[in-house]
């Protein structure tokens, strides 16, 4: 069993009532949010609470999990010394990542450990949390200062290790978010804070994952946030999954933001579009044998004609993709067939595919929509359409809502760089829409 549900949560001490000694009542909607999280994962009696946390042990190049059997802390150095945890470690689930890490060289592990004392991105939420369910051993994991890329590629391990382990499992992303909202907050006001609360909510509140990894880190960190790599790593750990996500609450009181949501996963049934392909490739990576279409395929995948592209991302970089603007064959199903194999073992820019590559592979499958011929730029828009810019018989291609592609220009530009098209080739545009599975 994967993760059964995530939640992302704030952890200022004062909402602690033995630390607040009153002032914790500004922030009643916080708390009253942070209760019905507690009430959920008592509901769904996880086995293990993975906690991330700003606030653990936190290395520039490594991913600190920590070590031991067990875990006592206390809010003594919040003046309460009577709010004390003593915590089991899910130590088959820990040896689990740090296997899976080191089989596929990714820093992380049990190393470093400075303090073994709980930190309070950690109790805030047990503290609520235990109120309401005092079962279930834990894990917690510090953040690192790699990027966010490996962040989320953290997650996915984490994601691999608890299907692995057959865990029920709940995923706690703690994490403040930006603490200069206001001029009498802890650091002040920065006009970048109140857009980053805004945007990581309205992200968080769609579940938009993948665009949790468009932030700019120097907009983080002018915007001062404190959880954002905490919350990628949860993403990570959701990746592949469609979920539900709800806002249970935000506030800016204090000058720093607390935002809570929920996440369920609705369906752990895998995209047919993106098993398809997935399938494929296994079986001819490893058979050399090409997939008839299994009968799981969806009447719309058999009966309908599209172009489509198949995308091969490995820890986070591009391993392989090859599509077709046009139908080709004779439905989708089978576009997506021939295009996983190209893709795996075609793509002149990378060798072929090996078979101890496979359990590491992320694919993504865009079908396509019939290209529409447009006549300006201002028809355009980077994260719907994708274009298509031809001359003659040269002809470049670029898909839409592609990191790092955030203008129009930009988007031109690279589509006729692959097309070999110059600026003094007198050109065509297209357009065209694309349905993303992955």
């Amino acid at each position: 069993m994967s993760i059964t549900a995530a939640f992302m949560v704030p952890h200022p001490p004062l909402i602690v009532p033995q630390v607040g000694r009153g002032s914790e009542v500004k922030v009643q909607k916080t708390i009253r949010a942070y209760k019905q999280v507690a009430d959920e994962i008592a509901s769904l009696q996880p086995e293990t609470i993975i906690i991330s946390s700003p606030h653990s042990v936190m290395y520039a190049d490594y991913f600190h999990i920590s070590p031991g059997d067990r875990a006592f802390g206390s809010f003594a150095d919040f003046n309460a010394p009577e709010v004390s945890f003593s915590e089991e470690y899910d130590t088959e689930l820990v040896n689990m990542i740090c296997t899976l890490c080191d089989k596929e060289g990714f820093p992380a592990g049990t190393m470093g450990e400075r303090d073994k004392r709980l930190d309070h991105g950690t109790m805030v939420p047990l503290y609520f949390i235990r109120e309401k369910y005092n079962g279930g051993k834990i894990i917690r994991l510090g953040l690192s200062g790699l990027p966010l890329k490996k962040h989320y590629r953290f997650g996915r391990i984490i994601q691999k290790a608890a299907e692995q382990t057959g865990r029920r499992i709940v995923y706690v992303a703690s994490g403040d978010l930006s603490h200069k909202l206001q001029s009498y907050g802890p650091y002040g006001y920065a006009p970048e804070g109140p857009e980053y609360d805004k945007r990581i909510m309205e992200v968080c509140s769609r579940a938009a994952f993948d665009e949790l990894l468009d932030f700019d880190e120097s907009f983080c960190d002018k915007a001062a946030e404190c959880g954002h790599r905490s919350f990628v790593i949860m993403a990570g750990a959701l990746d592949g999954v469609n979920v539900k996500a709800t806002q249970l609450s935000h506030e800016d009181i204090t000058g720093v933001g607390y935002g809570i949501c929920t996440f369920y996963p609705e369906n752990t049934e895998a995209d047919p579009y993106v098993k398809l392909a997935k399938e494929t490739i296994d079986l001819y990576i490893t058979k050399g044998e090409i997939i008839s279409v299994p009968d799981y395929v969806p009447e719309d995948m058999r009966n309908t004609s599209a172009g489509a592209f198949v995308s091969i991302h490995k820890n986070g970089d591009l391993r392989g993709c090859i599509g077709t603007i046009l139908p080709t064959k004779a439905s989708v199903a089978e576009e997506i067939i021939s295009n996983a194999v190209s893709a795996s073992t075609r793509d002149p820019r990378f060798s072929s595919i090996t078979a101890d590559e496979l359990s590491s592979l992320e694919i993504k499958v865009d079908v396509l929509s019939e290209p529409e011929q447009i006549f300006s730029v201002d028809q355009l828009d980077v994260k719907r359409y994708g274009v298509i810019v031809s001359s003659g018989y040269k002809r470049g291609l670029l898909l839409p809502d592609l990191e790092g592609v955030d203008t129009v220009e930009q988007q031109i530009e690279i589509a006729m760089l692959k097309g070999g098209i110059t600026y003094d080739d007198e050109i065509t545009l297209h357009r065209f829409e694309v349905i993303r599975h992955k």
